[in-house]
C-alpha cells in the first residue's frame, strides 16, 4: 500500500476544507489517490444527505443582489439546521454566491437548476459542487429553498438577523435610490399586504365605500363635501387594510409611503417580502 504522507493528506485537506482525519482516511482507502480519495468523500456527501434528510431547516439566510443600474435584482433564502451554521462563512458564501449568480447569470426558475449554474467566487466549480463541499464541511442538511429574480427600477433590504427581507420594484428613475432601500425596510418591518388599493378585494372595497357614502349623507353636508370626506376615510381604510403606498412612512410618518416615493421620482410597483420558512 502506498505511503500516505502528511503532505498528501494537507494538500488535499486544503483543497476541500475537510477534517483532517476524514481526509487521511479517504486517501487510505484510495491507496493515496486523490482522485480516488475526492470520489470516496463525495459519497459520504451522499450519506450525509440521507441521514439528515428529515432534518429541519429552522435557520438560514435570506441574500439578495442589486444590480449596478438598480434595473434588476435578485434574491434566494438558503436554509440550514441550526443558528451556529446560519451565521458561518461558507454559508454565507454560499448564499451570496447563490444572489450574485441568479442576479447576473442567464436565470433559473428553480433553486436546482441555480445550483447547477457555476459559483462566482469559486472557478470552476458550480455551485452545487459548492454545496455539496459545505454540506460535508458541516454536517448538516442544507437547502436552497427558493429563489427569485424582478426587473425595474429596484430597492432591497434584508434584516440584520438575515431572516426578513424585501425586494422594492418602482417605476420612475429619480435617481435617489436610498429611498427605495428605505421603503423595502418600511415593507420588511410593517408588513404591508399589498402594494396599491386595486389589489384588494374590489366587493369589500366597494361596501366600505357605499358605507361610508350613506353615513356621510346622513350628516346633512352638500354632496361635493360627501365626496370630500368618504374619499379622506376611504384612505384610512387601505392603510388599515394594509396598502404599502397608504401607510405613514416609518422613516417620517408625516408622509404616506407614495409621497416619500414621490419626493424622489418613483413611484411604487410592486414588492416581494419574505420571512425565513414562510
Amino acid at each position: 500500500m502506498a505511503e500516505i504522507t502528511a503532505a498528501a493528506v494537507k494538500a488535499l485537506r486544503d483543497k476541500l476544507n475537510l477534517p483532517m482525519m476524514e481526509v487521511k482516511r479517504a486517501l487510505t482507502e484510495a491507496g493515496g489517490d486523490e482522485e480516488k480519495a475526492i470520489a470516496i468523500l463525495k459519497e459520504q456527501f451522499k450519506k450525509v444527505q440521507v441521514k439528515r434528510a428529515e432534518n429541519t431547516t429552522s435557520e438560514g439566510r435570506i441574500a439578495i443582489a442589486i444590480s449596478a443600474d438598480t434595473q434588476s435584482a435578485a434574491m434566494v433564502e438558503l436554509q440550514c439546521e441550526s443558528a451556529p451554521v446560519a451565521s458561518n462563512d461558507g454559508f454565507l458564501s454560499l448564499a451570496r454566491q447563490c444572489a450574485n449568480q441568479l442576479l447576473n447569470g442567464p436565470g433559473a426558475e428553480t433553486p436546482d437548476q441555480l445550483l447547477d449554474q457555476p459559483a462566482p467566487e469559486a472557478a470552476g466549480k458550480t455551485l452545487r459542487a459548492v454545496w455539496e463541499d459545505l454540506t460535508n464541511q458541516i454536517r448538516e442538511k442544507i437547502v436552497l429553498a427558493r429563489i427569485i429574480k424582478v426587473s425595474g427600477t429596484t430597492g432591497g433590504y434584508v434584516h440584520h438577523d438575515g431572516k426578513n427581507a424585501c425586494l422594492l420594484v418602482a417605476e420612475g428613475s429619480g435617481g435617489k435610490t436610498d429611498v427605495l432601500r428605505d421603503v423595502a425596510m418600511h415593507v420588511t418591518a410593517l408588513r404591508p399586504l399589498c402594494t396599491h388599493p386595486e389589489e384588494l378585494n374590489a366587493d369589500v372595497v366597494s361596501a366600505e365605500r357605499a358605507k361610508l357614502v350613506t353615513e356621510a349623507k346622513a350628516s346633512g353636508k352638500p354632496e361635493n363635501i360627501v365626496e370630500k370626506i368618504v374619499d379622506g376615510k376611504m384612505k384610512t381604510f387601505y392603510n388599515e387594510q394594509g396598502v404599502l403606498t397608504f401607510q405613514p412612512f416609518a422613516k417620517d410618518d408625516s408622509k404616506l409611503v407614495s409621497q416619500a416615493l414621490a419626493e424622489s421620482g418613483y413611484k411604487a410597483k410592486s414588492f416581494v417580502r419574505w420571512t425565513l420558512g414562510n
